[in-house]
Parts: structure tokens; sequence; C-alpha cells
């Protein structure tokens, strides 16, 4: 998708302001129904950055939206997280919104979560990291819990401003995200389809990799360089696989290795040294030890094994 136009929002207020909406009840943080929004872009694609964090529940009937790496359809309730700084592209059919769009999305200034907890913590949620297949599908019943939460907020800052209210739209906030959390984790369970198809997508792309002679030249590939080729990021990789399999992804990498190093052992008579070096490892030692510990023998005691 190639976008027309890029939209930067720098705050909240000026956010609402370009959006036809109301100033802001409190400039940090704010809940915006999408219903509301009275200024529709006549551009068929433009993007937009936040320079603050945004939990979005959209349906947008003839909208596509490029989340990540690739467009998708928000026909339904999906929610979505974007950090400051993400670029999220809007694909419009037609040239204009037909119908008003549904839902809600909470921006966060990440000036509002200073000297709290959640300032670090925020970061530690995979899914605000998350690039194509990690917009989150909620059932009916999801979305209502969500919904509610979203409103807490809403009338919290809205009321009267005292002591409390920072912490009480904080343990809201953080309520929320691990909701949120939870539902992710039965996503990766529920839509088994779309997981083992990134995992049937990650198996062909190790054994390219493994088979063009790259693992000489280059060594292992890192989580950066897969994620990057399976259009997801790093983070959503390792929950999917552990979700999956029980392993994060650098374990993944390494059994794989190994598989292979077994083959090799158990099938040509390549020395070691010359097995590791095929395997991308400078140093035999480092290769007999991972060996080791993933197998409990030396490759040389699992090649006399088969004697």
């Amino acid at each position: 998708m190639n976008s027309k136009q890029l939209f930067h929002f720098h705050s909240i207020t000026e956010y609402h302001r370009a959006a036809g909406l109301p100033k802001p009840a409190h400039p940090l943080i704010s809940l915006v129904h999408m219903e509301d929004l009275n200024k529709p872009l006549d551009e068929n694609a433009f993007s937009m950055i936040y320079d603050f964090y945004s939990i979005a529940m959209k349906r947008v009937g003839n909208a596509k939206f490029k989340y990540g790496q690739q467009v998708q359809d928000f026909d339904e309730g999906v929610l979505f997280f974007m950090s400051p700084g993400q670029v999220f592209g809007v694909e419009i059919e037609k040239g204009i919104i037909r119908h008003k769009p549904e839902g809600w999305m909470i921006l966060i200034h990440p000036d509002f979560l200073w000297n709290t907890a959640l300032a670090k913590t925020i970061k530690q949620y995979e899914f605000f990291n998350y690039s194509v297949y990690e917009a989150l599908f909620l059932s009916d019943k999801e979305e209502t819990m969500l919904t509610t939460i979203a409103q807490n907020i809403e009338q919290e800052y809205e009321g009267n401003i005292d002591r409390f209210s920072q912490s009480v739209i904080i343990a809201q906030l953080e309520l929320l995200l691990t909701y949120s959390e939870r539902f992710y984790q039965r996503q990766f369970i529920t839509r088994k389809v779309t997981s083992h198809e990134i995992l049937s997508r990650l198996e062909d792309l190790l054994s390219h990799y493994f088979n063009s002679g790259e693992l000489s030249e280059k060594g292992l590939p890192s989580v950066t360089y897969i994620a990057e080729n399976l259009h997801i990021s790093p983070g959503y990789l390792s929950s999917l696989l552990k979700s999956l399999t029980g392993q994060n992804t650098q374990q993944h990498l390494h059994n794989r290795l190994i598989e292979l190093a077994k083959q090799k052992l158990s099938t040509t008579n390549l020395s070691v040294s010359e097995i590791a070096y095929e395997l991308g490892f400078e140093h035999l030692q480092s290769f007999s030890k991972l060996f080791k510990t993933k197998t409990n023998l030396s490759p040389m005691e699992f090649r006399h094994s088969f004697n």
C-alpha cells in the first residue's frame, strides 16, 4: 500500500483537533468513540504516526488497515495496539468511508505513565511490537469486557480529578492489558490455521537457509532476520512458537541445528570440525558444547553410537 500522505500527531489534543473532536477532557489520556469522528479524510490511502500509545477496537466497513507489513480487513471486532512512533496505514475503498466507523480508541501519552510501574512494564507487552497477524480478534463477550474497562477509564478522567485518579486509571489500563494478553494466548490456540501457516513458512525459510550454504557463510540466522522474512515481529514469533512448541525462537533454531548436525554425523564421513564449520560455527568448542547440552553426548559419542 503506497500512502499518499503521512499524518504525524504529536499530542492527543492535536489528534482531537484533526479528527473534529472537542478538546480532550484530559490532555494525556482520552477515550475516542469512533462514531464521533467528524472529519473523514478524502485521501484513499494515508498513514499515521502517533507520539503516544493507542489501544483501539475498530470496525470499519470498507477500509483496509496496514497493521505491520500486510493489509488486513477490519470489518469485525478487532483490537490492536500501537506504540509511539509506529506507522499505521489506511486504505479506503473508492476514496471515502461510506459508513461511520464503530468502536473506540484509548490514547495514552507516555507522560501520563510517568512515575508509575506501568511506564516500564508496558514495554514488556509484546503485542505493542507486533507487526502482522497480531491484531486481536475478539469474541462478543471479550469485546464487551474490554469496552467496559475502557468506559471506566473515561468516567474516571471525566470526573473530578483527585490524587487517586491516576492510580485508578493505571489500574484499569493494567487490567485491560492483562486481559488482552490472556486473549492473545487463546488466539494462538483457536486460530490454529493462521498459526500453523506461519510455522510452516518458518520451516520452509529455515530449510532454504540451511540448504543454501548461508549457514556456513553467515552463521545461524538471527531472530530478527527470521521475523523480518516472515513479516512478523520477533516478539510475536517467539510468543507463537512458545504456544505451539513450548520453545522460544532461539531454542527452536538450536534444535533445528542439532537435528541437522545429527544427520551429518550419522550419514557422512565429514569430520566434526568440518560439520561445525558447515553449520556456521567459528569454533569447534562452541559446537561441541551446544551439541552436548542438547543431547547429553559429545558429537563423537553420538557418531560412535551408530557404529
